[in-house]
């Protein structure tokens, strides 16, 4: 039986009272149950540290049934240490209906976007909140990262508006609070969003010595974690694969309001190349559109990061974090094998390199992957 990640509190007196504590009447039971019956059919088993976590999720649930306020909950740590197990067990095991679970990613591409919306309106932000959260009470964030200054001051903003709202928030991040916008041109006018997180969330690490999204089980049905990562890419291993010449000439794809450069496609297939999607200005939001259409995802000529401006790099994480939330198939292919590939600086591809590190390697005269027939565009 595999252990989940031990968790351990860095500041909450409450969490650290409630150490091996049975679940009392403030404690909804039916939360407890769910954990040990998913930990159960996973085949993992649950540690004092995750015991401690679902402790707090259950009077969180308790709470929120009795119409009682209760305090939102920052988890943090390194990549593949159980926090998006426990945010998604607890969104799945919650009874009510006024919840959202969402990638943060998505949510403040949307955000953004109904903020130019309704940018002649007076308070912007509200109406766009009024839309894309109803009348929500639960607000799952996962992977909550800042890199930008802009976006640091919209987020102070956001998550004073969350809290004036009485939406009890969620979130899993690789940082602690501290460690959010680390760059030091910036990071102390990011300090007011930092106490704001500090005094209005319970703040808690999720630690363990391995990356469980590595184990067998975390994948059975999981279409991201069947996908291949292909080297060198060569045309023998294109011919036995199904996949396209590495040669297609670029062509135009209307994504959202805006046109892309893609190289092929067919029904739910997409071929794109790395300098298609992120040596070009693209966004997140252009990604979620292709995601709306496409399922399957073929994207040629990763180079070496390390050798990649920190913009492109970044790009490219963005694109691998929006396949892996929206589990999409993908089929990567390289010059050279995965380690060296991601073998560059930016801040979050310790993320990318777990994530990819999940799909199947392919490398000269292995073939695992049944065809996937690409159509370029005519």
């Amino acid at each position: 039986m595999a252990a989940l990640p031990p968790t351990s509190s860095l500041r909450t007196p409450l969490i650290k009272r409630l150490l091996g504590k049975k679940p009392d009447a403030d404690s909804d039971p039916a939360i407890h149950r769910f954990f040990e019956d998913k930990a159960r059919q996973q085949g993992y088993t649950l540690s004092p540290g995750q015991q401690q976590v679902i402790e707090v999720m259950a009077r969180q649930s308790a709470q929120l049934l009795a119409g009682r306020p209760t305090r939102s909950v920052y988890l943090h740590g390194a990549v593949g240490r159980g926090k998006s197990w426990l945010l998604d067990g607890f969104f799945q095991a919650l009874p009510i209906a006024e919840k959202r679970r969402v990638h943060f990613h998505n949510f403040f591409a949307r955000l953004h976007r109904g903020m130019f919306v309704h940018r002649q309106q007076r308070d912007a932000l509200g109406s766009t909140l009024d839309e894309l959260l109803d009348d929500c009470r639960v607000l799952c964030f996962d992977e909550f990262h800042v890199h930008d200054i802009g976006d640091a001051m919209l987020i102070n903003r956001l998550f004073k508006a969350l809290f004036q709202r009485g939406v009890l928030l969620l979130v899993t991040s690789n940082y602690p609070p501290e460690g959010l916008l680390p760059n030091p041109l910036y990071h102390q006018r990011f300090k007011p969003v930092i106490e704001l997180i500090s005094t209005q969330m319970d703040v808690m690490e999720v630690s363990a010595p391995l990356d469980y999204r590595s184990l067998v089980q975390t994948h059975a049905e999981q279409r991201f974690t069947r996908g291949h990562f292909v080297w060198p890419g060569s045309q023998a291993q294109r011919v036995a694969l199904g996949l396209p010449s590495a040669d297609l000439p670029p062509l135009s794809l209307m994504v959202g309001a805006r046109q892309l450069t893609v190289r092929g496609y067919q029904e739910r297939t997409l071929g794109v190349t790395f300098s298609d999607l992120c040596e070009q200005p693209t966004a997140v939001m252009d990604y979620l559109h292709l995601c709306e259409d496409f399922d399957h995802w073929i994207i040629d000529g990763l180079p070496c990061l390390g050798d990649c401006p920190i913009a492109v790099q970044q790009r490219f994480i963005n694109l691998i974090d929006v396949l892996y939330d929206q589990d999409k198939h993908l089929i990567l292919l390289g010059e050279q094998p995965l380690d060296d590939a991601l073998s560059g600086h930016a801040i979050d591809l310790a993320r990318t390199r777990s994530r990819l590190g999940q799909l199947h390697l392919a490398g000269p005269g292995a073939f695992e992957q049944d065809p996937i027939p690409l159509k370029p565009l005519s």
